[in-house]
């Protein structure tokens, strides 16, 4: 009994340390640990649901991504059960065909055999073997001798026939199981990547979040008021709406991009749920400095770099990241970084910079013009007067 408990510890101290979030997540996981892989993923993706509505903190976000690594554990095993029984099902077809082939050859070189050894008996016709008969009975036993030997070749003609049907028909089956199984494994390898990203988004959660509870909840805070205004900005301004790729086209200088080009508006930015058309305005006048500076990198290529963004939201790091070698730089002076040929991009506000981060909206300033700005706006287009659109200049960066 002692030998039992001792064991019991063991087996409960190794699935502590190697599952550590597993044992002591909430109930979530013993909510979900009756039925089949389908059931349980469904329920699984019913607690996530829950957990959506739910105000965001720093265990609830835990314990989403604990579900999401769930789901996908299921996923693949699912997957896995599958591969393993079309590789049996092409086994058994393998098997199958083998026999087939087999038969068919035995009954092939049976059928020729009777085909040569009929021929050589053939008979000619009815006055011949009236001739060769010496009564009427050799004459009628020969007479069915020939029916049923006729017959007999009709039926084994037959089952050469459905033997040769049957085994193109394993066969097309096979080459058909042999084409799912070479999907499943391909499935196979990207559901495995995607649980290898949802592993680096936690530890890149847990990172950014510094395991602390308070932290998170102020830097969450903050990227909310952030996105939050973007969201609000692109709304008012009408600029919601997708537009054809490269409808506004390069720019004079060939480095434009609009955060509401088809080609990435719905695009998710980093691990968030965020699209670049709604919060997407930084992101877009970052890659236009970094084209203009000679990384022909796109606002989708942006995006896509989850390290660019804090834990798992849309919200840009800061300072923000390098881009063409060169680094993220606050601005006193706008007028003499563009004379220097330094595009500068300023977060701009319709009203009060008060309470802003930056501002609602970020643009891409690349002359002065006058006693104004020429500008490449991600959602008005590129070259246009600043002050066709904007007054307040809430934040300057350039990059150097």
């Amino acid at each position: 009994m002692r030998k039992l408990i001792v064991f019991i510890v063991l087996i409960f101290c190794s699935f502590s340390l190697l599952f550590p979030s597993l044992l002591f997540a909430e109930d979530y996981s013993a909510k979900c640990v009756s039925g089949d892989n389908a059931e349980k993923q469904s329920c699984l993706t019913k607690l996530i649901n829950e957990k959506d509505q739910q105000i965001n903190s720093y265990d609830s976000e835990i314990q989403k991504m604990d579900i999401e690594l769930s789901i996908k554990s299921l996923i693949i095993q699912q997957t896995e059960q599958k591969i393993t029984e079309t590789e049996h099902e092409i086994e058994t077809l393998n098997n199958r065909i083998d026999t087939l082939d087999s038969s068919l050859t035995n009954l092939s070189k049976v059928l020729i055999q009777r085909v040569i050894k009929g021929y050589k008996k053939r008979i000619f016709s009815f006055f011949d073997l009236f001739l060769n008969s010496e009564n009427m009975s050799s004459l009628i036993s020969t007479v069915k001798y020939q029916k049923t030997t006729q017959d007999n070749n009709q039926k084994l003609l037959i089952q050469v026939q459905e033997a040769k049907t049957n085994y193109e028909e394993q066969k097309t089956l096979r080459e058909t199981k042999k084409k799912e199984l070479d999907q499943l494994i391909s499935t196979l390898e990207s559901q495995k990547v995607a649980l290898k990203n949802q592993q680096a988004k936690m530890q890149k959660f847990k990172a950014d979040a510094r395991n602390d509870k308070d932290y998170y909840q102020q830097q969450l805070n903050l990227a909310r008021l952030q996105l939050s205004s973007f969201k609000s900005f692109v709304q008012t301004s009408g600029g919601d709406s997708i537009i054809a790729a490269n409808s506004f086209g390069n720019g004079s200088d060939g480095s434009y991009y609009s955060q509401r080009d088809a080609r990435w508006a719905n695009q998710a930015i980093g691990y968030s749920s965020e699209s670049i058309l709604k919060v997407g305005c930084l992101l877009t006048s970052i890659s236009m400095v970094a084209k203009k500076n000679g990384q022909n990198i796109t606002p989708s290529d942006f995006a896509a770099d989850t390290s660019h963004f804090w834990a798992n939201t849309a919200w840009m790091r800061y300072p923000w990241p390098s881009v063409a070698g060169k680094s993220m730089v606050s601005v006193g002076n706008i007028d003499e970084e563009l004379n220097n040929g330094n595009y500068v991009i300023v977060g701009i506000a319709y009203s009060s910079c008060a309470g802003k981060s930056g501002g609602d909206h970020y643009v891409v300033l690349t002359k002065k013009d006058g006693n104004d700005y020429i500008m490449h706006d991600p959602i008005y287009g590129p070259d246009i007067k600043f002050s066709s659109h904007y007054s307040t200049i809430c934040s300057s960066a350039t990059y150097k």
